[in-house]
């Protein structure tokens, strides 16, 4: 059943799961791609810091919808599905933590290779002036690693911040809607006692009306009865 639950960014609860799933199915299969330009360049193959830039950037982005999910999930009253949405959200949680964990060995392995590679031609170069080329290719590689290694520090800082947010945007409307239910229940007992106050107030009205009008009467008994002795 489609939840219509709403996030921050006017999207479904199964919207954005399929948006996660969507995004999962590439970042899969860019991780692939890259194990296969891996498996190239060990045989005279290119290795290829965009591609494993944008599956860093997909992983990071199905991070962060997992984060939306798991606040909307939350909300949802009935508890099977509640529980329903909860194991659904883990899954994708932890495929997006699988192919992080693959891409992370990837970069540990490329940088490796690239060490080893500045080294060899840094032997190369003392034995052969022509090195200095190969080591100016290398050192090129070896700034464009850490400029993806730099963007992936700053999309974690990003997805961190972005929870932080979420998760107190959370808290907040937690509180809020306490302190309206309070709100409430003070209107409501107000509303009670002023009613019981109005009642009590012509309660004393009408025995006033009648402690006059009883000695109105008795006045005028009195009078009769003293004019008919007279």
């Amino acid at each position: 059943m489609a939840m219509t639950i709403e996030g921050g960014g006017g999207g479904t609860l199964s919207a954005i799961y399929q948006s996660a799933k969507k995004l999962l199915l590439k970042a899969r299969d860019g991780i692939e791609r890259v194990e296969r330009l891996e498996s190239s360049t060990s045989n005279g193959g290119l290795d290829s810091p965009e591609l494993s830039f944008a599956v860093k950037k997909d992983i990071s982005q199905i991070q962060s919808l997992c984060a939306e999910m798991d606040r909307l999930w939350r909300s949802i009253a009935s508890k099977p599905q509640r529980d329903l949405w909860k194991r659904k959200v883990e899954q994708v949680a932890e495929e997006a933590e699988s192919l992080k964990e693959s891409l992370d060995r990837y970069f540990a392995r490329n940088q490796r290779r690239m060490k080893e590679a500045q080294e060899r031609a840094e032997l190369l170069g003392r034995a052969n002036g022509e090195s200095s080329h190969v080591l100016r290719i290398f050192d090129e590689e070896a700034q464009a690693m850490q400029s993806v290694q730099n963007s992936k520090r700053m999309l974690e800082d990003s997805l961190s911040t972005g929870s932080a947010i979420l998760t107190k945007y959370s808290e907040q409307r937690e509180r809020l809607k306490r302190a309206q239910r309070k709100a409430l229940d003070v209107l409501n007992t107000v509303g009670l006692s002023n009613s019981v106050l109005r009642l009590i107030e012509r309660r004393n009205r009408v025995d006033t009306w009648i402690k006059y009008f009883g000695m109105g009467v008795t006045i005028v008994i009195l009078y009769f009865f003293i004019s008919w002795r007279g």
